[in-house]
């Protein structure tokens, strides 16, 4: 879920702008593969970046994957994401001033995603059973609506100001 709800996070950093994600790409670092450990990593963090990116219609267009003894206790998961923008469309994230009304969009949440940054990047063992529920559960169908109206409604000039709330 880690890899999945990263290329999740990065899109609603574009799309939050204002601007429409065109491709992904990212750069995988892991401990050789001759390590079980490494081989069931390397399989999950492949499979969440396909299995967010191809259902919210963004291809991977590139991507690296480095196998270095080094990052056996912490392996790397970069996911970049391009998009295109007006330049004079660009939303910020600041309010202009106080007493607007705010509308919150997006998925149910749940205990998911509370200290969610951080756990992602966590290896879990099977003692650590009650942390995981804290890693954001990944819902590519419902990224896909959120940007389709997130831009939307930029695009009809509604909002003053568009913040993701993610990590």
């Amino acid at each position: 879920q880690g890899a999945a709800t990263g290329v999740g996070g990065i899109l609603r950093d574009i799309f939050a702008m204002g601007a429409r994600p065109i491709a992904l790409a990212n750069s995988l670092v892991f401990g050789s593969l001759r390590h079980p450990r490494h081989r069931t990593l390397f399989r999950r963090v492949v499979a969440g970046i396909a299995g967010y990116g191809n259902p919210v219609g963004i291809p991977t267009v590139a991507g690296e994957v480095w196998f270095d003894d080094r990052y056996l206790n912490n392996i790397l998961v970069n996911v970049f994401a391009l998009g295109v923008v007006n330049v004079n469309s660009v939303m910020s994230a600041k309010a202009p001033k106080a007493g607007l009304i705010a509308v919150y969009m997006g998925n149910r949440t749940g205990r998911d995603g509370v200290s969610g940054a951080a756990m992602a990047s966590r290896g879990f063992s099977s003692s650590d059973g009650d942390l995981r529920p804290q890693v954001q559960v990944a819902d590519p169908y419902v990224g896909k609506n959120l940007i389709e109206a997130t831009l939307k409604i930029i695009n009809e000039g509604l909002p003053v100001a568009v913040q993701d709330m993610g990590a």
